[in-house]
């Protein structure tokens, strides 16, 4: 019998899992099935952020987990051709973790918490 490399089973990501996850992440909104009017609704808020030359205006996304809120910040990241920052209020323990991220997001990236 082959000696299977042993992995362990938490249940926090790793590097690995990010990786898997994001290969199979839709990267566009034609690629994201459902939700019509909110993606019609996105693609004009997107296309006038970029005729403006401006960043996109806040966008609040809330609802139980498996509706798609983290895949519609990176199609949103992708569409605008920006970079993300993902976290989560857990993480931010200290006033100054938020001050971290905060300084080290570019101009115009997306904050996702």
């Amino acid at each position: 019998m082959k000696d299977i490399p042993e992995r362990s089973i938490t249940p926090l990501a790793d590097n690995e899992d990010a990786g898997f996850e994001l290969s199979i992440r839709p990267r566009s909104f034609d690629e994201f099935v459902g939700q019509e009017k909110l993606k019609e609704n996105l693609r004009i808020f997107i296309q006038a952020a970029r005729q403006r030359g401006e960043a996109l205006d806040h966008v609040l996304f809330c609802g139980p987990p498996g509706l798609g809120k983290t895949t519609l910040a990176h199609i949103i990241a992708n569409e605008l051709g920006v970079g993300i920052k993902v976290t989560s209020g857990p993480v931010l323990e200290r006033p100054g973790d938020l001050a971290a991220i905060l300084t080290n997001i570019g101009d115009r990236d997306i904050l996702f918490a």
